[in-house]
């Protein structure tokens, strides 16, 4: 995200309780330590975040407040493993590990739709619909996790909606990477702007700056190349009315 102080004033804003080593199971720091039983043997397992979200009270220069987490959940890779049982094992408690960090801002995010408080969540998600085999033993996704289900409030995220509902059918995509024993480059959408409806309804615009489909950024050479050369991940932007 671009600061601009001309347009807004920014504060660091954290939420939640510092609980310390020991954690909490209600949405605690995101420096903290988030108490829950990842594989259901009743016993409390303690999650943390190498990367803590980061939290923002933004005012911009019209007078609108909202609320930003920036976020970047715990990758599903098996990095490390030295044989197939252990590349399963690793992404089965790495996927377990993600999905504890997503309830554990789904939390955050829903105290904060109750209060009505207008917010963003963007960042790194690691995650999207039917991205692996393992999804199916925890029956969702994280990114469906953050968006919210039946009963509690939702985020709006056009490019993971066109996802959900087009599971067998093209996607949009954020990511191109190369898999050496296929010989070829796995795209998949990892990356999202979530926002609460009241946002969204402020003339909300999403953009994916893929230089492979975006025909702007595929006419426009440097870019192009800049975005290609820049990073295995590719910009989302989000303009809106604030």
């Amino acid at each position: 995200m671009l600061y601009d102080p001309d347009a807004m004033t920014v504060r660091h804003d954290p939420k939640g309780d510092d609980l310390g080593e020991g954690g909490g199971r209600n949405a605690p720091r995101f420096d903290g330590a988030f108490r829950i039983d990842l594989d259901v043997d009743d016993v409390e397992d303690l999650v943390t975040f190498s990367k803590p979200p980061l939290e923002l009270a933004i005012k911009t220069k019209a007078g609108f407040d909202l609320h930003l987490i920036g976020a970047h959940l715990k990758s599903k890779a098996a990095h490390g493993a030295r044989n197939r049982d252990e590349v399963m094992r690793f992404s089965i408690a790495n996927r377990r590990k993600q999905l504890a960090q997503a309830i554990w801002l789904r939390q955050r995010i829903t105290d904060h739709l109750d209060q009505g408080t207008p917010l963003v969540v963007m960042g790194d998600m690691n995650d999207g619909p039917g991205l692996d085999e393992y999804e199916h033993l925890f029956g969702r996704s994280s990114v469906e996790v953050l968006l919210g289900d039946k009963g509690i409030p939702k985020l709006i995220e056009p490019h993971a909606q066109i996802a959900l509902s087009r599971r067998l059918a093209a996607t949009p995509t954020t990511s191109r990477f190369f898999v050496k024993h296929h010989k070829r480059f796995l795209q998949a959408l990892l990356d999202y702007i979530m926002v609460s409806p009241d946002l969204e309804k402020r003339n909300a615009s999403w953009r994916i700056w893929h230089p492979l489909d975006d025909p702007k950024c595929w006419d426009t050479a440097e870019l192009r190349d800049a975005l290609v050369t820049a990073s295995d991940h590719f910009p989302v932007t989000l303009d809106i009315d604030v």
